[in-house]
């Protein structure tokens, strides 16, 4: 036996709306350049190669001096892992960078967005714009009226 019918989405109470509005739009800035590596070591190409996207990345304008020493921590855990790849570093790696928004499921955690240049890029962005005007659209909810003449003739 089929259940109820699925309410209309555009009259549903919960929207899975973010609580807060402490989100933060980050913007791409100018380039900014890379802090160096420690030179206590030989720092594997490919650790040499994500330590300069990290920083040319939007998010590296988030970052402040105390952030630091955390990615310097981070930068050893990938050189490690590129030299001998194990789980236990990937599972580290994937809990240390959740704090620096690098992979876009962390950026949503921290409720950053990245702004893009291309309006077109961004259909997720303009389809929140629009359910926060719900007073424009047509409600769903009309359909299920008496027409006038049959609620005097029920009354």
């Amino acid at each position: 036996m089929p259940g109820p019918v699925p309410k209309d989405s555009r009259i549903r109470q919960r929207r899975n709306k973010v609580a807060t509005r402490a989100g933060m739009i980050v913007e791409k800035a100018p380039r900014q350049r890379a802090p160096r590596l420690p030179k206590d070591r030989q720092w594997h190409p490919l650790t040499r190669t994500w330590w300069r996207q990290v920083w040319a990345s939007p998010m590296a304008e988030e970052y402040l001096d105390a952030d630091l020493g955390g990615l310097f921590i981070l930068a050893d855990l990938v050189d490690r892992y590129w030299r001998e790849p194990s789980k236990e570093l990937a599972a580290e790696i994937r809990l240390q960078r959740q704090c620096y928004g690098l992979t876009p499921i962390d950026r949503r955690r921290l409720q950053w967005e990245v702004q893009r240049v291309d309006p077109e890029a961004r259909p997720v962005q303009r389809r929140l714009v629009e359910e926060e005007r719900p007073e424009e659209r047509e409600d769903p909810r009309r359909i299920l009226q008496f027409p006038r003449d049959a609620r005097e003739r029920t009354g």
